[in-house]
This record gives structure tokens, C-alpha cells and sequence, in this order.
């Protein structure tokens, strides 16, 4: 009985907290997915990612990174913007927007955490966003939160993909969440609009393709063979979300935070190629865009437009 109670618990205090749904699944080793993302590392999938191919085991069994773990509690917050760029304008991925998520959601995260351990008593656990190997669609998707589509992003009936996925691994039995069925069909939007053929087979993505790599992740030049592929997209990309029919169901997000800086929204292309390291520095000061430097972002823009 105390598990149903405490699951309802942190599931309330969540929401409370701003997030659109949450999750809980058992912690323990992913049988499924070892295989899948031995032959996507294989394959050099990852490009220059390195950090994809290093602790292996960890990323596939929570209770290597969290002792005594028992469940993993899945949460989604939604960044879906209000506002949105100028159409003359380079196009910068709708999560970076506005502050970086890893500051908005830990702090929520602690919140949860704190909460736990003050109404149910001597719980441990970490927090997770993006800042330690776990598999955090995997693990969404298990808790019953969506279904992984075939652009390899979380997809909900409800509100498609746009929203930032985190994690509370804890030692605290709770109940689980059954998973959902996939919902894509026949459907191939993702894969035809992908203006890199990133998506090499459905439920596949190249990540060594794909336009957010390259913008965000190469430190190296960007291959020749993609010029005039980029669409505008100077930081991430958004075209396989874009045309997702589950995106329709997107709703705006109320978090101020993740609200863009006034001059992002309004910024031409021609301000995008003129932009010093002062003005970088003071429109992306929280911003998830800092991680390419300026260098990265003017190289990206001289991509585009020679």
C-alpha cells in the first residue's frame, strides 16, 4: 500500500512543480536496448561523440550509477514556444530558446527530490538531465510516457515531442508504469523531410548526419558534401519534429524561463552575420547555444550562406 501512496505522492508534487507528465518504471538492465546501441556505436553512428561509446554498462543498468537503485521516475517538461523566429532570420532549435534546460530542470528536479526524502523519509537518489550516461527515452518510454517514434525522438498522443526528458533514479520501491503502444502507422513524414537523410531506416537515425551534430557537436569542418542541405539551421534542427502529425497537438509551454531573449526573436540574418562576441555573449548569457562559442556559431552561418 505504501508504494501506491508514495507513487501518487511524487506524481502530484511533480506536476505541481511544472511538468507535464511523469513516469516510473523499475530499475534495472535494458536487455533490449544493450544490442540496439552496441550496433549504433558499431556502425559510427555517434561521429565524433565519443563520449557515447564510454561507460557502456552504466548507460544500460541504472543500479551501476545509483546504489541500491530501484525505480527510475521519468519526467517531461514541455519548451514549446510562444514565440516565434523571424522568418528572415537563421533558425536555432525551439529548446534553446530560452535559458538552458539543465539549470530549469535540476533546480526542479532537487525540488522533487527534496520533497521525497522530507514526506517519505531517507531516500537516495540523483537527478539526471543530459549530465550522466542514461538512456533517458529508453527509460520514458518504459514508464509509459510515449513511444519512440521513427525520428528516434519520444512521441505522445497528447502533446507530440516537444519537450525536454529528465530523470530521478532512487532506491524507493514504488509502482511501475506499464508501457504504450507506438502509434506512427505507416506514417513517414520524419524520414521524408529529414534534409540530411539522417534518418537512414525508420526507428535509425545517423546521428553522424544530422544537422544538430553538426552544428553542436563537430568541433571539425563540416563535411562539403552537405552544403546547401542546412536549411537555415545555424544551432540544432527541428524538421523531423516540424512535420511530425503528433506536433499538432503541441501546446505553448508557462515556463518564463525558457521565454527567448527579445533580440533572438527579432534578430535578421544579416545582424546573425555581423554578431560580435558582446552581443553573443549577452543574448545567449543562460543560453543552451553558449556550448558551440561564437566561432562554432559564425562557422555554422558561413556554411549556410556561401
Amino acid at each position: 500500500m505504501k508504494a501506491a501512496k508514495w507513487t501518487q505522492l511524487i506524481k502530484t508534487e511533480a506536476k505541481r512543480l511544472g511538468f507535464l507528465s511523469c513516469g516510473i518504471s523499475k530499475a534495472g538492465f535494458l536487455a533490449e536496448e544493450a544490442p540496439r546501441l552496441e550496433n549504433w556505436l558499431n556502425q559510427n553512428m555517434h561521429g565524433e561523440m565519443q563520449y557515447m561509446e564510454n561507460h557502456f554498462d552504466k548507460r544500460l543498468d541504472p543500479t551501476k550509477l545509483v546504489e541500491g537503485a530501484r525505480s527510475v521516475i521519468s519526467l517531461l517538461l514541455n519548451y514549446y514556444p510562444n514565440d516565434v523566429q523571424n522568418p528572415d532570420s537563421y533558425k536555432i532549435s525551439k529548446y534553446a530558446y530560452g535559458t538552458d534546460y539543465h539549470f530549469v530542470i535540476k533546480d526542479k528536479l532537487k525540488h522533487l527530490l527534496h520533497f521525497i526524502q522530507e514526506e517519505i523519509g531517507e531516500v537516495h537518489g540523483r537527478a539526471f538531465v543530459d549530465s550522466a550516461p542514461v538512456l533517458d527515452k529508453a527509460w520514458a518510454a518504459k514508464s509509459g510516457l510515449g513511444w519512440i517514434g521513427k525520428n528516434s525522438n519520444l512521441l505522445t498522443q497528447q502533446v507530440g515531442s516537444f519537450y525536454f526528458i529528465a530523470e530521478l533514479i532512487v532506491d524507493l520501491e514504488l509502482e511501475y508504469d506499464a508501457p504504450v503502444t507506438d502509434h506512427c502507422g505507416t506514417c513517414t513524414a520524419c524520414i521524408d523531410a529529414c534534409p540530411t537523410q539522417a534518418i537512414v531506416a525508420p526507428y535509425v537515425v545517423d546521428g553522424s548526419k544530422c544537422i544538430s551534430y553538426f552544428t553542436i557537436e563537430l568541433k571539425n569542418e563540416i563535411p562539403a558534401e552537405f552544403k546547401g542541405k542546412f536549411d537555415d539551421w545555424m544551432f540544432g534542427c527541428d524538421v523531423c519534429q516540424d512535420v511530425c502529425p503528433w506536433n499538432r497537438f503541441s501546446k505553448p509551454h508557462n515556463e518564463p524561463l525558457f521565454n527567448p531573449n527579445p533580440e533572438l526573436v527579432s534578430f535578421t540574418k544579416k545582424d546573425w552575420e555581423e554578431i560580435t562576441e558582446d552581443v553573443f555573449k549577452k543574448v545567449f548569457q543562460k543560453s543552451a547555444v553558449k556550448r558551440t562559442k561564437l566561432a562554432g556559431l559564425k562557422r555554422n552561418i558561413d556554411f549556410i550562406k556561401e
